[in-house]
C-alpha cells in the first residue's frame, strides 16, 4: 500500500504554495499536514514515505517545495541526500527543505551540496518552520539556529584538516585493523550498507581512493 495521499494534482492558486511531505512516519506527516494546512498561503498536495513514491508523487503534482526527512524507510543513511539530488535535478525551480533528527556538521554541508535550500531539525518551533518554509520558497537559504551553526564550524575547517563525525572516528581504528564492511557494522551495531556510507565519507574527506590510503593518510593525520 503507498504512503502517497495526494489530495489534487490541478495547480492551485498563484498565491498558494503547493508543499509534497517526505518521511517514514505518518504519524509525523500527519503532525506536519495539521499545521501548514492552517496557513492559507499554504496547501499539502502530496505525501510520501520512500524515495520511489517521492519522486512519483512530485512528478505528478509538481509542488513548489518539498520538506525532505534524511532517513526514510529503507535504513540507508544516503537515501535521502539522493533522493534530494535527483529531485533537484529533475526539477530545477523545486525548493527542497530537509526536516529531520540527525544533525551532523557534514551532514548539513552535503544536503546543500545535494540541492537542499534549507535544513531544520525536528524541534524547531511552529514559527521557525513557517518561515524556512516561505523562506526556500523565495529561492533563500534557510537554516535553523543548529544548522547554521554547523555550517559555520565546516566553513572553518580546511581542506588539509578534514573534520569526521563521531561515527567515523570510531570506523577510522576498524578499518585500520582490516575489518571488513560487514565486520565493522557488527562491531558498531549499525548495517553494512550504512558502515559503506562513513567509508565513503571518510575517503572523500580525505581525497584518497583506497582504504588502504585512508589508514596511511589517518594515522599522518593522528586520528587512529
Amino acid at each position: 500500500m503507498t504512503a502517497d495521499t495526494t489530495t489534487d494534482t490541478r495547480q492551485g492558486s498563484t498565491d498558494t504554495l503547493r508543499i509534497v511531505l517526505v518521511d517514514d512516519h505518518a504519524i509525523v506527516r500527519h503532525g506536519l499536514r495539521s499545521i501548514l494546512e492552517r496557513e492559507s498561503d499554504l496547501e499539502v498536495v502530496g505525501e510520501a514515505s520512500t524515495a520511489a513514491e517521492a519522486e512519483a508523487v512530485v512528478d505528478r503534482v509538481r509542488p513548489a517545495i518539498v520538506l525532505l526527512d534524511l532517513k526514510l524507510s529503507t535504513g540507508a543513511d544516503t537515501e535521502g541526500l539522493e533522493l534530494c539530488a535527483s529531485l533537484t535535478r529533475r526539477h530545477p525551480r523545486l525548493a527542497v527543505l530537509v526536516l529531520t533528527t540527525f544533525l551532523d556538521d557534514n551532514l548539513v554541508v552535503e544536503a546543500i551540496r545535494h540541492g537542499a535550500r534549507g535544513y531544520v531539525v525536528k524541534d524547531v518551533d511552529t514559527t521557525e518552520l513557517l518561515r524556512s518554509i516561505r523562506a526556500v520558497a523565495r529561492d533563500e537559504s534557510a537554516f535553523d539556529s543548529h544548522a547554521a551553526a554547523a555550517m559555520v564550524r565546516s566553513m572553518r575547517v580546511g581542506p588539509e584538516q578534514p573534520r569526521f563525525t563521531e561515527r567515523e572516528l570510531k570506523v577510522l581504528p576498524l578499518l585500520a585493523r582490516g575489518l571488513s564492511n560487514r565486520e565493522i557494522g557488527a562491531e558498531l551495531y549499525i548495517s553494512e550498507t550504512t558502515v559503506k556510507f562513513h567509508v565513503r565519507n571518510i575517503m572523500r574527506k580525505m581525497d584518497v581512493g583506497s582504504r588502504a590510503e585512508v589508514v596511511y593518510e589517518a594515522s599522518k593525520l593522528g586520528v587512529i
